[in-house]
Formats: structure tokens, C-alpha cells, sequence
């Protein structure tokens, strides 16, 4: 593997996301013979075709010898992006920019007061914020596009060390005026109504644990991940939703939320960063702002 360069592990990883040269290329702004001159190169190295060149307008492939070195070169990319970060973070000290990635809840209920606090006692510090998916977070610090975020616990084998912040228990939101409020519910009752919920995000794994364990199915009327768009079509009256209680907007007169006591495994909601990076001052007391904050009741009331 003697001569392989960075800039060869690049170019296949750009050529696989993007299908042809001339993409791969605009995204690197290299030209396109340059791109295909360092696929061949990286080809003649190795000693085995990497990409398949079917010609004309069909997109091309990698190889099977290219999809196996891919896993590898997209490893290797991404350790020395953070190594980049790392760097950046050393030379910038107690000032700079911290980036941190949320998702919704946590944006919405925890963040405000955390950023709060931080930005009265690091007034030089800039923090940018990213929205992410909640299962992206852990991926985006691995790879140092951020330096902290709020995750959901456990992580899985992810790099990271984390610190937990709170529990997130689900409750049942139901319309407003709705015989349900007035009950003790049981998820043998909530099955039987239709189900409003999340498509796909990790709180959602919970919510149909909860129900296999009981050997029940319920019917889904509709899935979104955008939270206000669950709880409106609830008080729209389509269906009901069993939801972790940071992403319910209690204010809204048009649903009553209900307590479901443990019958689903609460949401554990943490911070998390990379277990192997230099880690700044600053970003070292914003986690420990969050944990200070995030000890207030009103963060889960």
C-alpha cells in the first residue's frame, strides 16, 4: 500500500456517493481526468479493479475489491478530519467556536437554558448549533463535524464518553375532551385507538418494544418525525400517541396528555464527546453546564 495518498481515498469515496467522474470531480474541484488519473493510480497500487466502467450515460459502480477498500478509506478519512478538529480546537483554547448537535426535543426544551448559562460565563466563545437526526448525532462527533452533542443513551460502540443528563418518560397524548384522559390507560387500551407516531428515530423503538412485549399490534394512522406534526394531527382528532414528554407542547389546549406511568422504557437523553479528541477548555464546561442545568425540574415538567 506504499504511495497510497489521502487524496486517492477521496476520490473513490466521492466517486461511490456521486456515481459519475465528472460529479466526483465538481465536488472535490479537481477536473475529471485528474479524478479518473487517481483511481488508476490507486487501481495499478493495489493490484485490483476497484470501479466499473460501464460507459455511456450508465452510472458507474465499485467493484466488490472497491466497495472492501472503501470501508476502509472512509475510516481513515474521517480520523483525520478529527484529527483536523483537534487541531483547531488546541489553537483556539478558551475562545473560538464550539459546535454542538442537537435534535428536536432537546433543542426545543433543554438547549435554551443551557446556552443561557454558558453564554454569561463564556461570553468569547462561539457556539454554532446544528439540527440533526437523533441516531446521527453520535456518527457526526465521530467524525469531528461537531464537538459535543446531545445523544440518547446507550450510544453503541461509538467512540465517545457521555455523561447522562436526564430521563425522558413517554406519556399518552390524546384529543382534548377525550374519554381517555379520564383513565388509567393500559397499552391494551391504547391499541385498540389509532395510533399517531414517529416513522424513524430511535424514540420510537421504545414505544413498539413496549407494545411486542405485551403481544400487541397496534394500527398506525399516520408517522412523522416532526413533533408538532404528531400532536396536531392528535388534537385534529386522527388519532393518539404515545410521545416522550419533552417533545409535547403541554400549552396546547387542543390535546390532554396522560401519564403512562412505566409502561414504556423512558428516553435516558445525554452528552456525549469523542472519547479520543482533544477536548477544549470551553467544551469541557458546556457539558458541564448541561449537567448542572439539565438537574432542574422544570427541564422534564
Amino acid at each position: 500500500m506504499h504511495g497510497v495518498e489521502i487524496r486517492h481515498f477521496a476520490a473513490l469515496q466521492a466517486l461511490a456517493d456521486e456515481g459519475s467522474f465528472g460529479r466526483a470531480a465538481t465536488r472535490l474541484g479537481y477536473t475529471q481526468s485528474a479524478i479518473s488519473q487517481q483511481i488508476a493510480t490507486l487501481e495499478r497500487i493495489v493490484g485490483e479493479r476497484l470501479v466499473e466502467r460501464p460507459g455511456g450515460p450508465r452510472p458507474i459502480s465499485l467493484t466488490e475489491a472497491g466497495r472492501l477498500l472503501l470501508r476502509h478509506a472512509s475510516s481513515i478519512v474521517a480520523r483525520l478530519q478529527a484529527a483536523q478538529a483537534d487541531l483547531q480546537a488546541l489553537r483556539a483554547g478558551d475562545s473560538g467556536t464550539i459546535r454542538v448537535g442537537t435534535f428536536q426535543s432537546a433543542g426545543a426544551r433543554v438547549l435554551p437554558e443551557i446556552m443561557r448559562r454558558f453564554t454569561e460565563q463564556w461570553p468569547q466563545v462561539d457556539v454554532t448549533l446544528f439540527e440533526l437526526e437523533d441516531d446521527s448525532i453520535a456518527v457526526a462527533i465521530e467524525r469531528g463535524e461537531i464537538d459535543v452533542g446531545f445523544v440518547l443513551l446507550p450510544v453503541g460502540d461509538h467512540p465517545l464518553e457521555t455523561v447522562e443528563l436526564l430521563r425522558d418518560p413517554y406519556v399518552l397524548i390524546v384529543p382534548a375532551g377525550s374519554a381517555l384522559a379520564d383513565e388509567e390507560p393500559s397499552l391494551r387500551r391504547i391499541v385498540d385507538e389509532p395510533l399517531v407516531g414517529f416513522r424513524e428515530c430511535v424514540a420510537v423503538e421504545p414505544i413498539e418494544a413496549a407494545f411486542r412485549a405485551e403481544g400487541l399490534e397496534p394500527s398506525w394512522a399516520f408517522r412523522s418525525n416532526d413533533n408538532p406534526t404528531v400532536q396536531a394531527l392528535v388534537a385534529a382528532g386522527v388519532g393518539v400517541a404515545v410521545m416522550p414528554r419533552l417533545t409535547v407542547n403541554a400549552g396546547d389546549p387542543g390535546i390532554a396528555v396522560v401519564e403512562l406511568g412505566d409502561a414504556v422504557t423512558p428516553r435516558v437523553i445525554g452528552l456525549a464527546r469523542h472519547r479520543d479528541r482533544y477536548s477544549s477548555p470551553a467544551a469541557r464546561a458546556f457539558v458541564e453546564t448541561a449537567r448542572q442545568s439539565c438537574a432542574l425540574d422544570y427541564l422534564v415538567a
